[in-house]
């Protein structure tokens, strides 16, 4: 892992990276979005795989603008609106952003995920290509702050894990249930699920390794429904319950207070994230791009976070 600078400015027009004291993240100033540079893009691309998960406040964005913006992140992706909607085709004027929102105009959801909690999970892991960045933009935040988003350094946890459990889970696979979103709800045209063994969903390693950085984190996706491969079920529930209490620890996340004008992006090959919920009478508007990632897989002979005992230069002392 390249060593991460503390926050300084040393020549005009350069950015300044702020590590916030937690597990992951870091503010990014440096203006108008819409403004950088090829160099200042990527020292801010540079900046999300050090740390994760990024925040850039005080923008103001058109659709284009923010879908522009992410593209010096990688390729964009086509939002699926069947996995992530009840028929509500509104929520994508635009090919490459998802509204996600629990206002209601004209009887119609203007959006995805309404107002209740969103669990901890990946975004589309129960996709078999899931995607690496998303990048959520706020339009309009409930007036008390609430809807606050949550992250989990997930190199951290793998490399936290007891050795013998770390040892244990290299290899091993999961199924990553289809059937329902992070909020809970069932998708359209999925079928309640009996058995996780046979859900519809794809398979990934259990620990992945990163395409860019080199190093394997725990690749959880989502709790619900998810299935460790090859063990008996009852041997598989208590693997993951293991996994997922010593995931959710303190230690490991930081929680964002949202801003209008406020863009986070994210990795999603390394975080985890979660939506407190919020006063199904306020108002949530925010808008979502995400580009293409790559097939999960392991590399046996990749970083262990070996050369990393702290797992993140500025994790929470354990």
């Amino acid at each position: 892992m390249k060593s991460v600078q503390r926050s300084t400015r040393p020549t005009p027009g350069a950015i300044e990276v702020k590590p916030i004291a937690a597990a992951l993240g870091a503010e990014v100033v440096c203006g108008d979005v819409r403004k950088l540079d090829q160099r200042q893009s990527h020292a801010i691309k540079q900046a999300w795989l050090d740390h994760l998960v990024l925040l850039i406040r005080d923008q103001t964005l058109t659709d284009d603008e923010l879908v522009a913006f992410a593209q010096r992140f990688g390729k964009l992706s086509h939002p699926v609106a069947g996995h992530q909607l009840h028929g509500n085709v509104e929520a994508f004027r635009h090919p490459h952003v998802n509204v996600v929102s629990n206002v209601i105009e004209n009887g119609i959801p203007i959006g995805s995920l309404g107002d209740g909690e969103a669990y901890w999970h990946t975004d589309f892991s129960f996709e078999e290509v899931p995607y690496a960045a998303t990048m959520l933009y706020s339009l309009e935040i409930p007036p008390d702050g609430s809807g606050n988003t949550g992250f989990t350094n997930m190199y951290l946890a793998y490399e936290t894990l007891p050795r013998a459990l770390r040892e244990r889970i290299r290899g091993l696979s999961t199924k990553q249930d289809a059937s329902y979103n992070s909020a809970g709800m069932l998708r359209r045209g999925y079928q309640p699920v009996t058995d996780v063994r046979v859900s519809p969903g794809p398979i990934h390693p259990l620990v992945r390794t990163h395409a860019e950085t080199g190093r394997n984190c725990l690749y959880l996706g989502r709790r619900n429904f998810a299935y460790i491969v090859g063990l008996p079920v009852d041997e598989s529930e208590r693997l993951l319950d293991a996994l997922w209490a010593h995931t959710d620890q303190p230690r490991f996340q930081w929680h964002h207070r949202w801003r209008v004008g406020d863009v986070l992006v994210w990795d999603n090959r390394c975080t985890m994230h979660h939506r407190d919920a919020f006063d199904p009478k306020a108002r949530r508007v925010m808008h979502k791009t995400m580009t293409e990632g790559d097939r999960p897989h392991f590399l046996p002979t990749a970083d262990d976070g070996a050369r990393h005992p702290r797992g993140y230069l500025h994790a929470a002392p354990a």
